[in-house]
């Protein structure tokens, strides 16, 4: 079976590179020549972890390849993937299914009879049919299948999340199209790995349920975290006294600056806009936008208060731009609302990240970038943990002390040991446990 990938962003390269490692002969198209060109060079556009050796290997093997070639990609193909964005709209926050209709309308002109056309795009409910009808008004009479089959990977980890995931959701009308996805995915069916075969719209539904959920539960525990610091709780013993809880599991309850990337913003705005206009609001997915926009300021101001009363010209050291460790994301990372926010009061802002210099550095203007964590601290006033990166977690804490003109951490992330940072002479400002901080 051949497999064709109609876009190279982070869903289709990982899912394309992934297929081939199963054994299947995979083309990844993209419209970007410069992105074609780098993958030909068995170099990957995006940071993470494995993929590039997976590159590398299933090239070589003959079972991998790039072009920008549309037209015969599609026309070998026995499954073609659509996975181009669908980044918010704006003004109204939905899904811009723009890609998806354009890539439909060129894979019905060049696709061969009985293909299987795998929406793997996050898209809303109703667009499957949608693009069903656009393939058969192009090609009248030309027998295809239409399913969908949306991912569920966390950058960082997409490699193992693809190879062993929790489930695949398999959205379907058709007895083709149901065998194909069975055989693309037999290796996982002969792991047990669960496979829930449904319609196109239950599939559709699910994925934004699911992000909406994860990204409610994130909220959740940050609000207890504020409560924490108000009357004396501990929000990491009691994300772990209600996490035990098999009904409600320890993942995603971290309490931090608020969520952030590729998926979870944009698809709790798109889910919400569905919602609205199906006349079937989410409200606790409007509530979650909101409360998470509105966390990220407040961190921010959190760290304008560890400065004192005179913020202006002072120095913050940020350890992490990236929207979460081991991957070079920044979209809607909290580090694109609080370092403006800082740079715009007058503070001076330096920072360090493992990976996303890259991509953050043209959107975040008037911010210095250091090459190593330990120079960020350097004469600062405060110290920032923004991302935990491994990198950070075992940092000497005597030197940093030393290097600071100011002596305090605010640690965003909850990596440090309170106790291992009093021992080197440092106050620590956690999230989750009462705000103690008097100024750097």
């Amino acid at each position: 079976m051949r497999v064709t990938m109609i876009g190279t962003g982070y869903v289709g390269l990982v899912s394309g590179v992934c297929f081939s490692e199963f054994g299947f002969d995979v083309t990844c198209v993209d419209i970007d020549e410069a992105k074609i060109a780098t993958l030909n060079k068995l170099e990957s556009p995006i940071y993470e972890p494995g993929l590039d050796d997976l590159i590398s290997l299933n090239h070589e093997a003959g079972r991998l390849v790039f072009t920008t070639d549309f037209e015969r990609a599609v026309e070998e193909a026995d499954v073609v993937f659509v996975a181009v964005g669908t980044s918010s709209r704006r003004g109204d926050g939905e899904a811009d299914l723009t890609y998806v209709f354009e890539a439909a309308k060129r894979i019905a002109r060049a696709m061969r009879p009985g293909t299987v056309i795998v929406i793997k795009s996050t898209v809303v409910v109703g667009t499957c049919r949608k693009v069903h009808d656009i393939v058969a008004a192009e090609r009248p009479g030309v027998p295809f299948s239409i399913a969908s089959n949306p991912e569920f990977l966390r950058e960082g980890s997409a490699i193992e999340d693809f190879m062993r995931p929790d489930r695949v959701i398999v959205g379907v009308e058709d007895e083709r199209g149901e065998n194909a996805l069975r055989q693309l995915y037999r290796l996982l069916f002969l792991r047990e790995t669960p496979i829930l075969v449904t319609s196109l719209e239950n599939a559709e539904i699910t994925k934004y349920a699911a992000n909406a959920f994860l990204a409610m539960k994130i909220t959740f525990i940050n609000e207890i975290a504020n409560l924490c610091e108000k009357v004396g709780g501990d929000v990491q013993q009691i994300a772990t006294g209600i996490g035990l809880d098999k009904r409600i599991g320890l993942k995603f309850l971290h309490a931090g600056p608020g969520y952030g990337g590729s998926c979870f913003p944009k698809d709790t705005n798109a889910f919400a806009a569905t919602g609205r206009k199906a006349g079937a609001p989410q409200l606790l997915v409007e509530t979650t936008i909101e409360v998470n926009e509105t966390r990220k300021r407040a961190i921010a101001d959190r760290i304008l208060e560890a400065l004192g009363s005179h913020p202006a010209g002072k120095i913050v050291g940020v350890l992490g731009i990236a929207f979460k460790p081991n991957t070079d994301d920044v979209r809607d990372a909290p580090s694109l609302v609080i370092v403006p926010r800082l740079v715009g009061t007058g503070v001076k802002v330096r920072a360090h990240d493992p990976e996303a210099r890259e991509q953050a550095e043209p959107l975040l203007p008037g911010m210095e970038w250091c090459e190593q964590p330990y120079d960020v601290a350097a004469n600062a006033d405060v110290l920032v943990v923004l991302t935990e990166w491994n990198v950070y977690r075992g940092l000497d804490l005597k030197r940093i002390a030393a290097a600071m003109t100011g002596k305090t951490i605010v640690d965003l992330r909850n990596i440090y040991r309170p106790q291992d940072v009093a021992d080197a002479g440092l106050g620590h400002v956690s999230v989750g446990k009462q705000w103690t901080a008097t100024g750097a």
